[in-house]
């Protein structure tokens, strides 16, 4: 089964949105089935086959997720970041300013499902092949 330092080193090679796909492919092979990732402090639960679970600790200083949601300012922001435009930590802060406390990777769907704190689904975005 996978490792937090093998997701560690797939995700070393993301430098923007654009590389999001990739990682994506090269973890699935790794065995990830689902994952998720926590804005507040960039820490990030992966999951394979029969409950395994691995986890990866706080990333930085955690940061407050706004109580008031701003989907449509979110979603600009994110196509902004899917080509290119904006680094990993720019996204980040971006998302807790806008209300989005956590995103959800379905590798069987490949989908990406953002949430806000009440856990109310924002935005399901396919990813690409």
């Amino acid at each position: 089964m996978f490792t937090a330092e093998q997701i560690k080193a797939a995700h070393s090679k993301v430098k923007s949105g654009a590389d999001f796909p990739s990682y994506i492919k090269e973890i699935k092979r790794l065995g990830v089935t689902h994952y998720e990732a926590y804005v507040n402090d960039g820490h990030i639960d992966y999951h394979g086959a029969n409950n395994y679970t691995a986890k990866t600790p706080a990333k930085y200083a955690p940061l407050v997720i706004a109580d008031t949601l701003k989907s449509e300012e979110f979603k600009a922001e994110l196509v902004a970041h899917q080509q290119g435009k904006t680094d990993f930590l720019t996204f980040i802060n971006m998302c807790a300013t806008f209300g989005i406390e956590k995103w959800a990777i379905s590798m069987n769907e490949m989908t990406c499902t953002y949430y806000d704190k009440a856990e109310n689904e924002i935005l399901i975005e396919q990813i690409p092949q």
